[in-house]
């Protein structure tokens, strides 16, 4: 964390009420939620795929050398992405909303977040949530902002993003439009599970801490964060895709045609 982003972290206050439990070793708590805000945790099976730390070291091996470049590969078969850039987004933005599901969840739920530390956290760059994370070790940290951006923000989608800009033709404006909405969307679950349950904590900490996140200086100005609802000023190109169309946070209410650089980022 660099001396300027002290200047983003604000208190939550005590106008929030919290009823944290312990960060237990199997985070439990998360199970309710839903397959993206689970993460299995303890010893690592044998032969599981590297770690994320690992990953990010060599973006421009060949094709099937490194995970995120074999991600990118899968997804793009799956979708039948026109371009590799368009499944480099979007496997971008599932990876991003996977870290931001755990940590917010946590954070919200427990009051603090394991350390998801990418030489901690193995991936499976073939398998969907959750059974794509693994955390070996459960590390219990600080569940404030400031631990979010060091976990999530600088620590993982940092080198995510460098890595994908060295190999792909994508904007970096797109990518961490992509984080934005990817931390939005864990918000609006957590907050949509905490209605209905009638844990309002939850929902009154994910929301201030969300608020707090995307005012930081590599999200802030992503989007435009009110409530729940968050509308960004990117695209993710989800519609050039066959079939794709806008998301419901898209900067576009349609798809625009046949513009190639409308949505770049």
């Amino acid at each position: 964390m660099t001396p300027d982003d002290t200047l983003w972290v604000k208190p939550l206050g005590a106008l929030v009420l919290l009823l944290f439990v312990d960060l237990d070793p199997e985070l439990a708590a998360l199970r309710p939620l839903g397959g993206f805000f689970v993460l299995r945790t303890g010893g690592v099976p044998p032969g599981l795929l590297p770690t994320l730390a690992r990953t990010y070291e060599n973006p421009v091996s060949e094709v099937y050398g490194n995970s995120l470049t074999f991600r990118v590969h899968v997804v793009a078969e799956r979708l039948q992405a026109p371009e590799l850039r368009i499944a480099a987004s979007i496997a971008q933005q599932a990876l991003a909303a996977r870290l931001w599901s755990v940590a917010l969840g946590c954070a919200a739920l427990y009051g603090r977040i394991p350390d998801l530390d990418p030489r901690l956290l193995h991936w499976d760059a073939d398998r969907s949530a959750p059974d794509d994370l693994w955390l070996a070790e459960v590390r219990p940290l600080p569940g404030d902002a400031r631990a979010l951006a060091d976990t999530v923000l600088h620590a993982h989608l940092e080198p995510l993003n460098a890595a994908l800009v060295a190999r792909h033709r994508i904007a970096t404006g797109l990518l961490w439009g992509n984080a934005a909405s990817a931390l939005a969307g864990a918000a609006r679950e957590l907050d949509r599970w905490a209605r209905a349950c009638g844990r309002r904590d939850v929902s009154t900490r994910a929301r201030a801490l969300t608020a707090e996140l995307l005012a930081h200086p590599l999200l802030a100005g992503t989007g435009t964060f009110t409530g729940s609802s968050f509308r960004r000023r990117s695209c993710c190109l989800y519609y050039r895709i066959p079939g794709g169309g806008v998301c419901g946070d898209c900067c576009f209410t349609q798809p625009p045609g046949s513009s190639r650089n409308a949505a770049s980022g």
